[in-house]
């Protein structure tokens, strides 16, 4: 990436209440952008909200676009395809509008995928070729990256550990804060008040949260092998809390030279959202010039 860290770049973070941006270059991001939507809009007016956030800090100096949704994306071409808390995003091809507009490359994906490549360009990522990053929050979200590039899969649905079964559901119901507010009645950052004071029920919430992550990373460490695991998410910040009974589980991990190499990391980046939407463009530069040394397209 260094050849390419001097080009200005904008990453946009899409929510379901809010729209965030930032313009990034030089390893950093030297001007936000945000604006508040309705997340019940009809597409037109969220398209237009967009635009809005993005013109803010629209320039000629600006080399790419990256759009970070949670959401399936068609990556191929920029469309994004049933987004959580936007109903009128259905099959909007989000790609060509904004090329259209801005004549710039524009790059769309999945917002856990965001987190990894930004963690591989920013974060704690950059020392490996192969991780997993998690994004642990209202939902459980998954990126890949293999082979120093982000690995989105076919259908834009790799690293989505969070539906994957697990006891008498999926392992979103025990891995997200879905966990505090459907398993134990009580919502995740009360729980977390409540351990910082020492409240033996909230630690002992954390301590059953704990093993059940160990779980899914063991799944993780099965399909992928990893070089690391990289936690990002509202609940990482409790991470201290649960730490012990996740690598209590990982122990029991039945080849343990693989637990033995693993690290483990807790994501310090600041505005990770922008800058895993912006690094889609580092991402892009980097299998661009691979293919040319191997001769494909």
């Amino acid at each position: 990436m260094d050849k390419f860290n001097t080009d200005s770049v904008i990453g946009v973070d899409m929510g379901g209440t809010k729209i965030g941006a930032g313009l990034v270059s030089h390893n950093q991001v030297l001007k936000h952008a945000f604006k508040s939507i309705d997340g019940n809009a009809a597409k037109e007016i969220v398209l237009s909200d967009l635009i809005l956030c993005i013109d803010e800090l629209m320039d000629d100096e600006v080399k790419g676009i990256g759009v970070g949704v949670p959401s399936l994306v068609d990556v191929k071409t920029g469309t994004v395809l049933n987004v959580q808390n936007i109903p009128s995003w259905d099959e909007v091809p989000v790609g060509d509008i904004l090329h259209q507009r801005y004549g710039v490359p524009i790059y769309v994906n999945n917002d856990a995928n965001c987190f990894a490549v930004g963690e591989k360009y920013f974060g704690e990522g950059k020392p490996y070729d192969h991780f997993i990053g998690i994004t642990l929050g209202t939902g459980v979200g998954g990126g890949v990256f293999l082979n120093q590039q982000l690995y989105e899969g076919v259908n834009c649905c790799a690293g989505e550990f969070g539906s994957i079964s697990y006891l008498d559901s999926i392992y979103e119901d025990y891995c997200s804060g879905k966990f505090f507010r459907e398993k134990i009645g009580v919502d995740g950052k009360i729980v977390s008040e409540r351990a910082m004071q020492g409240d033996k029920e909230a630690l002992r919430a954390f301590s059953d949260y704990g093993e059940h992550l160990g779980h899914l990373i063991q799944t993780i460490l099965f399909a992928y092998d990893a070089e690391a695991i990289i936690i990002g998410g509202s609940i990482r910040k409790d991470y201290d809390f649960f730490e012990a009974s996740m690598r209590s589980v990982l122990e029991e991990f039945p080849y343990g030279h693989c637990i033995e190499k693993l690290n483990i990391h807790v994501s310090k980046l600041k505005d990770s959202p922008v800058l895993g939407a912006a690094a889609l463009y580092w991402d892009a530069m980097v299998k661009a010039e691979s293919s040319l040394f191997l001769g494909t397209k």
